[in-house]
């Protein structure tokens, strides 16, 4: 195919056979690889070694950022831009200030959380190698396929492509980049 491919791919028929072979995959030491699957198939992060993700946390230091920025613009409001004392009553109180506060956070926190995770999914990503596959379409109906990228340190054509073959895999094709 190409002289350097992007990387190899190989077909699975059934998603238990796409889940040891990911457990292989993973046991060899390859970290930059990747499963199409039709569907969600239940273990497989596990399979892959794959961590918990970071958007939650980035949804909270979005959600933490809006409840102070609410706080923070209401206290200002109250104390410099207008400042007028009714009945008694503080120039700010977190009880006056908790509705947009509120309002902030979960405005944050939806804005944090969708950025979080264009960033963390490298988005947008207008085109992929994979698709030039001739077999692709079939990862959303029937098969599943497991991709390894020639960006793996531990990428060798023939090493690579006799593991995904014991492991299971048919159809072996290199991925033109």
């Amino acid at each position: 195919m190409a002289d350097r491919p992007y990387g190899l791919i190989a077909t699975f028929a059934t998603p238990g056979a796409v889940l040891r072979a990911a457990a292989q995959v993973r046991d060899a030491g390859y970290k930059q690889w990747d499963c199409i699957t039709p569907f969600p198939v239940h273990g497989l992060d596990s399979a892959m070694g794959v961590g918990r993700s970071r958007v939650p946390r980035i949804s909270l230091v979005g959600g933490i950022t809006g409840f102070c920025t609410g706080m923070s613009m209401i206290w200002f409001m109250d104390r410099f831009d207008y400042p007028l004392t009714v009945g008694g009553k503080p120039f700010f109180s977190p009880l006056f200030a908790f509705p947009v506060s509120y309002e902030l956070t979960i405005l944050f926190t939806a804005f944090a959380t969708i950025g979080g995770m264009f960033v963390l999914n490298g988005l947008p990503m207008h085109h992929h190698p994979v698709l030039h596959y001739e077999h692709i379409r079939r990862g959303t109906d029937d098969l599943f396929f497991i991709v390894i990228e020639r960006a793996d340190p531990r990428f060798n054509l023939e090493t690579t492509r006799s593991l995904l073959a014991r492991a299971g895999g048919t159809d072996i094709a290199e991925l033109a980049p």
